[in-house]
This record gives structure tokens, C-alpha cells and sequence, in this order.
């Protein structure tokens, strides 16, 4: 048994929450893999949600979205894939490190840096030199997302297998368009029918 599929389930068991459901989320979430390469998450740039971070930290950010509109802008997208996802985080490391991890989401289960207090880093940079290290540091930050007192409908809705509520929870509202709810369904149903 490898060490994630051991703290899965015994988050599992603490959580009361199916494990074989947490085991489908690590699926649908990054496809099982929270490394695109050695010491490199898997991450997602948020370009929108930069451009909010650095506002609240008094930038011009009008003038610097027209500079740089693929990195700092107020709407959503500019999204590259792959490694050029950890390259336009690297590139807004440059305008302000914190900031750029704070608006991007790493690892398996894509947790948002700006959660790194709340989850208890030491910083954004602990945040993020954690979800480099390794897998496992990836899913302790999930379930620590999931156990936050303020995201108890989260687990009362993996407890029910209400896969709509946590996905709108997880995901927020548009998970609909990228039919998250279904493929939660759909990949649970195939790991249940394998185990």
C-alpha cells in the first residue's frame, strides 16, 4: 500500500467519507498525477484572480493588465496547459511573488494558493515549496481544505454522495459546464465496480 492510498484511508475513516469517493476525486481532479515534472506541480495560473491580489495590494493593476494581459487581467483565461502554466507563474513571480502563488492552483487536487493561512503554511512560499515536494504533501493540503470548519457541507456532501453540492462547493459555480458533477459519478461507479 502506497503512503497516499494509506493516508486517503485513514483520512477516510476519520472523515467518515467513503475512501474509494476521495480516491475518485484524486482521478478526476489531475488524472492521478500532481507532477507534470521532477519538482514541478502541476499548476494553473489564474490571471483574474492575480490581478484581484495584486490590486488589494495597492498595484496599479489597470496599468499593469495592459502590459501584461496574459498574465494580469479581469477576466478569467490566457491559459497555456503544461509547463507553460508553471512558466507564466514563474513570469508573475516577477511582478510579485506572493501574489502569482496566491493565484494559482497546484498539485492533485488543484488547491488555490491563496488558501495557503487558512491551511495553516507558513507563507505562500511554504505553500508552494510544499506542493513541489511530492504527492503526498499535495493530498494533505486537500484534506485539510476539506476539513476547514467553513467547508463542513463539503464532507456532509462527500458523506451523501451528493456529487452536485460538492462539486459546486469545490469548484464553484460553473462546475455544470465541465460536467464536474458527472465525472465524479461516472468515475466513482468504475472504481466501486474494480474494488
Amino acid at each position: 500500500m502506497t503512503t497516499i492510498t494509506k493516508y486517503l484511508k485513514e483520512s477516510a475513516l476519520l472523515l467518515g467519507v467513503d475512501y474509494s469517493l476521495l480516491l475518485t476525486i484524486t482521478k478526476v481532479e489531475a488524472g492521478s498525477k500532481g507532477f507534470i515534472a521532477p519538482n514541478k506541480p502541476i499548476v494553473l495560473f489564474e490571471r483574474h484572480v492575480f490581478y484581484k491580489q495584486l490590486k488589494k495590494q495597492g498595484f496599479n493593476v489597470d496599468e499593469l493588465s495592459n502590459q501584461y494581459p496574459l498574465l494580469i487581467n479581469k477576466t478569467p483565461g490566457g491559459y497555456q496547459g503544461g509547463l507553460r502554466e508553471n512558466y507564466r507563474l514563474e513570469m508573475a513571480k516577477q511582478i510579485n511573488e506572493g501574489c502569482a502563488i496566491e493565484s494559482t492552483s497546484f498539485g492533485l487536487f488543484q488547491i488555490m494558493g491563496f488558501h495557503w493561512q487558512t491551511l495553516g503554511y507558513q507563507s505562500a512560499q511554504d505553500f508552494e515549496n510544499q506542493m513541489s515536494e511530492n504527492e503526498l504533501k499535495q493530498t494533505e493540503a486537500f484534506i485539510r481544505f476539506i476539513s476547514l470548519k467553513t467547508n463542513s457541507k463539503m464532507i456532509v456532501a462527500l458523506q451523501e454522495h451528493d456529487y452536485a453540492t460538492f462539486a459546486r462547493l469545490y469548484n464553484g459555480s460553473n462546475y455544470k459546464k465541465n460536467r464536474y458533477d458527472e465525472k465524479i459519478k461516472e468515475t466513482y461507479e468504475s472504481i466501486k465496480a474494480t474494488h
